[in-house]
């Protein structure tokens, strides 16, 4: 399956906006990031109930969440779609150091917090020159997309990462994004910042998406540290941790316990009340909860 990449040319009839004023993030630069996994590690649990919390899972949750698969075969359910998606055209505050192809860019605000950050550490290693190409698209937008490039270039509403809001295509004036220094750098660096390039080279008979440089994914930390140690895909890391079920991390200096759930009718977490955490649906079935420190 193939999809629409973009070579972005300078003045493209008013729509572009490049920001680069003083900072309003505190970027994560010089980040050194350590990942020590112990496979089959269990949650930390006091053994007394004073000291955890019930969560209660339900069905919807397996559907919402950083981690939701979309493919051919599972594809995005409207619970899953992120309901903080901005205009980041009218938002200038949430774009620092990249410009905007058009106008009618949407991205999820947490994610374009994030990607800013990130933009921000590859400017300081002299990788100045990002383009958001296409953020958030409605499924009536995909389903448009769909009938007007065909299914070698696009795919058909709904099994579209960016119906989600998660996912962003990015570019550079330079060349194309497999040639280009800021190609090189996400491929190398987006994942310290949560981000994952999500159809690598070499995986494409994994993922059914043939190679594409521009397209990255939040999944958040540890995941996109763990999957950039292992070399694993999206698909590949959602089969690791159903088979595992528990993986912890160190990640710099912050402890993780990830573990996989099979979702039940009724179903309850016990986690430690003195942690934060984090659940995710897997959009197969499972629950993914982050607990850390």
């Amino acid at each position: 399956m193939k999809k629409w990449g973009f070579l972005i040319v300078l003045l493209v009839c008013g729509c572009v906006v490049f920001i680069n004023y003083g900072s309003i993030f505190e970027p994560k630069v010089d980040i050194n990031v350590e990942v020590v996994e112990y496979e089959n590690a269990k949650v930390e649990d006091s053994g007394t109930a004073d000291n955890t919390q019930k969560i209660k899972i339900t069905k919807e949750q397996i559907y919402q969440g950083n981690l939701l698969l979309v493919n051919s075969e599972y594809p995005v359910r409207k619970e899953g779609v992120k309901s903080d998606v901005v205009n980041l055209f009218k938002r200038n505050e949430l774009v620092k150091g990249y410009g905007v192809l058009y106008n009618d860019t949407y991205l999820s605000e947490d994610i374009a917090l994030e990607f800013s950050e990130m933009i921000a550490a590859a400017e300081k290693d002299g990788v100045d020159n990002f383009w958001i190409t296409s953020g958030y698209r409605s499924f009536d937008e995909q389903k448009e997309l769909y009938q007007e490039m065909g299914s070698n270039a696009a795919l058909p509403a709904g099994y579209s990462e960016h119906n989600l809001g998660l996912s962003l295509d990015v570019g550079t004036t330079q060349t194309t994004m497999a040639k280009a220094p800021e190609g090189e750098w996400i491929e190398n660096n987006a994942w310290k910042f949560g981000f994952i390039l999500r159809y690598p080279e070499d995986k494409s008979d994994i993922t059914g998406i043939q190679y594409e440089p521009w397209h990255i994914r939040y999944v958040g930390l540890p995941h996109s540290a763990i999957m950039k140690k292992k070399n694993f895909v999206l698909e590949e890391y959602l089969d690791y941790l159903e088979e595992n079920k528990n993986v912890s991390a160190k990640v710099e200096g912050k402890n993780y316990t990830v573990s996989y759930y099979p979702f039940s009718e009724n179903m309850t977490i016990d986690i430690p009340k003195d942690k934060e955490y984090v659940i995710s649906g897997d959009n197969m079935g499972g629950v993914i909860v982050t607990v850390y420190e």
